[in-house]
């Protein structure tokens, strides 16, 4: 039995590098006319190579889905155990939208769309949860006089404009580098969201490589 869990779980680790590979092609163009010996090429494996991990180019974006919605609920239902807790679940939050914004784009959600609908039910409904999630979580904040009174479907509402900050087109008209914006926004929501005197709840030095790591994957993303 264990010999048989190692080797089920370095099948899906191959699985799941061979899926990252495939990854900013699909969202960038998305995945309709892609044939399993395109896919191939992309991953950079022989066809059947290909075929020993997946059997069909649904199974591929089933799990490229999956994927998204296994992120999306790995920060759900965490426990606020002190003030500080709010800051460091504020900080992993705002990376996750960040990284959720370049990701799911409208390109992607389209072909899930017309494609692969119950693919796009699970993305939704993992979506939707997360903001119920958010909600929650900014309401406990409020009532534990952390965070201020603001609308918490606004703050979700700002994180949806974030696909057209890290435009390139935006941000070459406006002279902006990506880490600007993304410090810029990053300081915007925390004042927005912490009272004055619980704003030293929030340590931003933690944020000093989140912030390094979130350029690179936008700019590989752009570029």
């Amino acid at each position: 039995m264990h010999d048989e869990n190692k080797v089920n779980d370095k099948l899906n680790e191959t699985r799941l590098r061979l899926i990252v590979k495939l990854m900013p092609y699909v969202l960038k163009n998305g995945f309709q006319a892609l044939r399993m010996d395109d896919i191939a090429k992309i991953m950079d494996v022989s066809r059947a190579t290909l075929y020993k991990y997946f059997s069909a180019k649904e199974e591929i974006i089933g799990g490229l889905v999956e994927g998204f919605v296994t992120y999306i609920n790995e920060l759900v239902g965490d426990e606020m155990e002190s003030e500080r807790s709010y800051g460091i679940r504020f900080q992993r939050l705002f990376e996750q939208s960040v990284l959720l914004a370049v990701n799911i784009t409208d390109v992607f959600l389209k072909e899930l769309t017309d494609s692969y609908p119950n693919g796009y039910d699970r993305l939704k409904n993992a979506m939707q949860k997360r903001e119920q999630q958010l909600l929650d979580f900014y309401a406990e904040g409020v009532q534990k006089g952390i965070f201020n009174k603001i609308s918490g479907k606004l703050l979700i509402l700002q994180d949806e404009l974030l696909q057209s900050m890290i435009d390139v087109k935006y941000l070459v008209e406006n002279q902006l580098s990506v880490h600007q914006v993304l410090s810029d926004y990053y300081i915007l929501k925390k004042l927005q969201l912490f009272k004055p005197e619980k704003l030293e709840v929030v340590d931003d030095e933690l944020m000093s490589p989140r912030f390094d790591y979130l350029v690179q994957k936008i700019n590989k993303s752009l570029y």
